[in-house]
């Protein structure tokens, strides 16, 4: 992890759980010599459905292709990735990451989130396209928890299901604001329209990254079953990562309870399955929502699914 910025052990820690990186303190005790820059390794990939992409300084990059359609044709590898916040890739992740051949990676992360964690850090030549979606105050909500370190506070706000309601809100303003729908349509156009491999990624590359891969799979033909295994993979990748946070927030006296925040860590069936009611409410179903709220025409559909299904 990089360290030029000087932030406070409580800034560290909020960042952290909110940004999916580990806080300054947190690191290990021996620091890891860099890798020097020569080719690495072709990447191991957890599965043929699901390419997991081995980096140092993000724990969910993943090639989206590899799925099975309804009709049995395959998804194409190598076109689109997703990922967690790039901030802290290393001189060896830039190498693999520049062998991806991306053209195009976009940001969905807000202001807040940059500022803490930073740009992302990327090959020569390629800049990121700031297309933030809101976070429903997810960030406010942690600063106000955690920075307390009020343990009855803490569970007053993250307590009784709270921290999940929390995030079932989350996912309810993927359908309903206005401007998450015109980010989201605007990332599914891009796909479309694109030659080359494309990026997009949020902070810890499980909501928003989440919820766009769901709709890209389902709109390529992709049954739903396997989307929602595509998507609550990120709970495997970012499992050891997330559990090493919760002991060192406890271990630093931010929380007597850590657990309060696993809600706010994983991806669940049902954070997906409220958006997706929000969609039949509003929209009739996925269909509408994909045709009606974010705009996609018959045109865009057809040339997401002949850039990406082989």
């Amino acid at each position: 992890m990089r360290t030029s910025r000087t932030r406070t052990a409580t800034g560290l820690a909020i960042s952290a759980l909110a940004l999916g990186t580990l806080p300054a303190w947190a690191a290990p005790a021996e620091p890891v010599a860099p890798t020097a820059l020569a080719a690495p390794a072709a990447p191991r990939y957890a599965s043929d459905t699901v390419r997991h992409i081995p980096l140092q300084g993000a724990v969910n990059v993943r090639d989206v292709g590899g799925h099975r359609t309804y009709d049995g044709e395959r998804v194409r590898h190598g076109r689109v990735f997703r990922a967690d916040a790039l901030s802290d890739l290393t001189d060896a992740d830039l190498v693999k990451v520049a062998e991806l051949g991306l053209k195009k990676v976009i940001d969905f992360r807000v202001p807040a989130e940059v500022q803490y964690d930073g740009p992302d850090r990327l090959p020569a030549g390629l800049s990121p396209t700031s297309r933030p979606i809101t976070d429903n105050g997810l960030f406010t909500q942690l600063i106000t928890a955690i920075g307390s370190r009020d343990p009855v506070r803490q569970e007053e706000m993250l307590g009784n299901g709270k921290a999940a309601a929390f995030m079932r809100g989350v996912y309810r303003t993927f359908v309903s604001d206005s401007a998450n729908r015109a980010q989201f349509a605007a990332t599914l156009r891009d796909i479309a329209g694109s030659r080359s491999p494309l990026l997009y990624h949020c902070t810890a590359g499980k909501d928003r990254t989440g919820w766009t891969t769901y709709l890209l799979l389902r709109l390529v033909g992709v049954p739903g079953q396997t989307a929602v295994g595509d998507y609550l993979a990120s709970n495997t990748y970012r499992a050891a990562h997330d559990a090493r946070l919760r002991e060192q927030l406890k271990q630093g006296g931010l929380m007597q309870n850590p657990d309060l925040i696993i809600p706010l860590q994983e991806v669940r069936t049902e954070y997906l399955d409220t958006a997706l009611d929000e969609a039949a409410q509003r929209y009739g179903g996925l269909q509408g929502y994909l045709t009606k709220g974010l705009g996609l025409d018959a045109g865009t559909i057809l040339k997401l699914r002949e850039r990406l299904v082989d």
